[in-house]
């Protein structure tokens, strides 16, 4: 028995009408007979093409203001049908059913209304009943039916029936009809979530998640894994609502890196001062605010140059052409930022290398969204850290309080710390990292890690003390002793922020009082794993 099966009869009926009247007319111009509801028939019908109304088949009018239309036997009996079965082509022949080869749907514009903030009672409208209960019905059947959902698959239909004398293959079919189970998949799993949101369920019982493909990648983390990278609908600004102007295509690590770095820059308000971070294996080696955005990255860039070659950099306002002139000084993967000038971008044209993605603005760092992580057998969730702290929730705990200067520091050094690999030691001066120790098993591993960067990056620029002489230290959770602590001021720190909490806090504050530090506990810490 061959697998190819002509298409003679065609249901459409779609919401997203884009290239609905080139398919329609590709269609009848091959001898299929077009059946059609609703906005999409009168369409066809505009288009001149003949269209025969779904009630006409059903013998029932659309009603209840569209709800019921294809919920009818005489529809999904022509998609279920199996045709090679006596018994289910005796019950058509006896109830005048007759056979669609193909199902072409689009469902309602449900994730469209949920991304413009649509109010609930609009949400449940644009819930479809009658698509996906179509598309289920035609994907089951795929040994006979081919079932398209997706607009980019009009032209891969034309072409196998091309191919195939006006058939299509059973292959082909089986390809249709897991892309149209994924695509209800999406579709439930959009409503389902919205849902758990608009009635406060924290920890629905079940959790759906779906993307859509937006790039297949060279390879995973390493070379001998394969890797895609799949939006989930939400239009964050970010690497994947970025446009890319240039450059070669992105990698795994490199998506990865960019939003990382993206997300960190956006803790900088743009209306108050430049911003610039430069990211290097998920973890910033360089963050800085200035006067101007070229000032702020040069700041960043002295932080530790030798992490930003081949870094990753995020930018809070559009590039500018001396930002640009300076970046393009070292070899750079990715620059990303909410704009750029043409002569910016004349700048980077020169470096073909080099990737330009341009957002339309800045994610929101308090933007509650949900977060997921792949353990073995299972899946984390959880609220993205979205935690802020500002300066009413500092609490001093020495005897000494921070000066002004040194608490725009402290808050500079704790956002930055929340976007480092625990465990995290941040050092700060003058809106600026001089030190990131990050990822490191222990606190005072991490003290000393970024001391070390500031000592050597203090070498490179030709200076006689540590650039952390006078900083502010940051660290993501508290000190569980006040051995972390000493090294931080050992390396020149002179105030610190932390969440406090610990069972020896009376020991780290007493430590800190005798190294003559100022210190404030957040009461919130910011653990990165």
């Amino acid at each position: 028995m061959t697998d190819l099966h002509p298409v003679r009869r065609a249901l459409l009926s779609v919401s997203d009408k884009t290239g609905l009247i080139e398919l329609g007319k590709a269609l009848a111009a091959r001898g299929v007979e077009l059946l059609s509801t609703g906005g999409s028939a009168k369409a066809l019908r505009d288009a001149g093409l003949t269209v025969k109304d779904v009630s006409e088949v059903t013998g029932f009018p659309e009603m209840m203001d569209g709800r019921v239309k294809t919920l009818h036997p005489m529809v999904h009996g022509g998609l279920l049908a199996l045709r090679d079965n006596d018994t289910h082509v005796a019950a058509m022949n006896e109830h005048g059913i007759g056979a669609i080869d193909l199902l072409v749907v689009n469902l309602y514009p449900f994730e469209a209304a949920l991304a413009r903030g649509a109010g609930y009672d609009e949400m449940i409208e644009n819930i479809d009943i009658g698509g996906p209960a179509m598309i289920r019905a035609a994907s089951k059947n795929h040994l006979f039916v081919n079932v398209v959902t997706d607009v980019q698959d009009y032209e891969a239909l034309l072409a196998e029936l091309d191919a195939n004398d006006g058939q299509t293959s059973y292959p082909f079919r089986q390809r249709l009809s897991q892309i149209a189970y994924a695509r209800t998949a999406a579709y439930d799993a959009a409503v389902s979530n919205w849902m758990a949101s608009a009635i406060d369920e924290k920890t629905p019982r079940r959790r759906a998640f779906a993307g859509e493909l937006k790039q297949t990648l060279r390879y995973g983390e390493n070379s001998h894994q394969e890797a895609a990278f799949y939006t989930d609908g939400s239009n964050r600004p970010g690497v994947a609502t970025a446009v890319q102007l240039q450059g070669k295509e992105l990698s795994y690590n490199n998506i990865n890196d960019t939003d990382a770095a993206y997300e960190l820059v956006a803790e900088f308000d743009p209306a108050e001062s430049p911003a610039v971070a430069i990211i290097k294996h998920a973890n910033p080696c360089g963050v800085a605010k200035g006067a101007t955005l070229a000032e702020a990255y040069q700041k960043a860039f002295d932080c530790d140059r030798t992490s930003a070659f081949g870094g990753i950099v995020a930018l809070n306002q559009p590039l500018d052409a001396e930002t640009a002139a300076k970046i393009t000084e070292i070899f750079t993967e990715v620059v990303i930022a909410p704009g750029a000038s043409e002569e910016a971008k004349e700048i980077f044209a020169a470096k073909k290398n080099l990737r330009l993605l341009l957002t339309d603005g800045l994610p929101d760092p308090r933007k509650p969204i949900v977060a997921y992580k792949q353990v073995a057998g299972g899946m984390l969730v959880q609220d993205k850290d979205v935690g802020y702290v500002g300066m009413e929730d500092l609490k001093v705990v020495t005897e000494k309080a921070p000066s002004e200067a040194q608490m725009q520091d402290l808050l500079f050094a704790w956002k930055v710390a929340k976007h480092v690999k625990s465990n995290a030691i941040v050092y700060v001066k003058d809106n600026a990292t001089v030190g990131v120790g990050a990822g490191q098993m222990s606190r005072l591993d991490s003290a000393n890690v970024a001391a070390a960067k500031a000592g050597r990056m203090a070498a490179e620029l030709g200076l006689k003390e540590s650039l952390a002489k006078g900083c502010a230290v940051a660290s993501d959770a508290f000190f569980p002793f006040a051995d972390g602590l000493l090294e931080a001021a050992a390396a020149g720190g002179a105030c610190v922020i932390q969440p406090g909490g610990s069972m020896r806090d009376d020991e780290v504050i007493k430590a800190a009082n005798d190294k003559g530090l100022a210190m404030v506990f957040t009461g919130m810490r910011h653990f990165r794993h």
